[in-house]
């Protein structure tokens, strides 16, 4: 594992000093700032459209919002916006490096191929895992200014879930990249992994023990219904080992 230190050290390094701070973050917190608040009004605008032209007559019965339509928002972002950014962001982890000629720069110097895949991947990770937390701290903050009351344990929670998903889909994508010369056919790639996925979450067996049962259990842990995550999240890290070892393959056999 030659240089991966020094690289892991330049990726943290090009993150805080290119707009790759603000990208992702940014992008989260606008999220998860908004997010309770669209929780608080959205009773109060679906009552008003009873009043307006087309609905005469019609009364829209809402009950009033608590802190769980707010982290319910939170989820809703985690689970389908937030996910799909990264695909598609992290299309470029390693077909960008090559395609920009930053991959055979980087690599003359005394610094592994596999150093160098694995850099990618911890550092992109790092970014999900800070972008992730300070969203939910600003989602914190903003339902329990709204609501008055926030739990901090039902939140960690729903959140280190999707988490242990988020950290699977980085190294679902670095494999992708690994694999493909352009972020779009790796973006494309993730998007059949995640339809798959999703298609799976539909089997009772798969989603009890495979990482499609980490999709659906943000909501079902919000809801207090029973599930069990042991098991998806074992089999998440296996598939995030596999796809990162994977990715170390492809990247090593590939011309620069």
């Amino acid at each position: 594992m030659r240089g991966f230190g020094a690289f892991l050290g330049k990726e943290l390094r090009e993150i805080t000093h290119t707009w790759r701070i603000w990208g992702l973050p940014g992008f989260v917190l606008f999220l998860a700032l908004t997010g309770p608040v669209l929780a608080l009004l959205t009773p109060e605008l679906l009552k008003s459209m009873s009043g307006t032209a087309g609905m005469s007559g019609v009364v829209i019965q809402v009950p009033d919002p608590i802190w769980r339509d707010a982290y319910l928002q939170w989820t809703k972002n985690l689970t389908q916006m937030i996910t799909w950014v990264l695909i598609v962001m992290l299309g470029a982890m390693v077909s960008g490096e090559r395609k920009s000629g930053t991959a055979i720069l980087v690599l003359t110097k005394p610094i592994s191929r596999p150093a160098f895949v694995l850099a990618k991947f911890v550092s992109n990770a790092g970014l999900v895992v800070v972008s992730i937390v300070l969203g939910a701290l600003g989602t914190w903050v903003v339902t329990f200014a709204a609501f008055g009351e926030a739990p901090v344990r039902i939140l960690a929670e729903i959140t280190g879930v999707w988490l242990g998903f988020a950290i699977m889909i980085v190294a679902v994508m670095s494999l992708m990249s690994a694999l493909v010369d352009s972020q779009l056919g790796a973006a494309f790639l993730g998007v059949g992994v995640l339809i798959a996925l999703t298609i799976a979450s539909m089997w009772g067996p798969a989603l009890e023990y495979s990482p499609a049962g980490l999709l659906n259990a943000p909501n079902t842990l919000l809801m207090g219904q029973q599930t069990s995550t042991l098991w998806p999240l074992v089999t998440g890290a296996l598939a995030a080992v596999v796809c990162v070892f994977g990715a170390v393959w492809a990247f090593s056999r590939k011309e620069l």
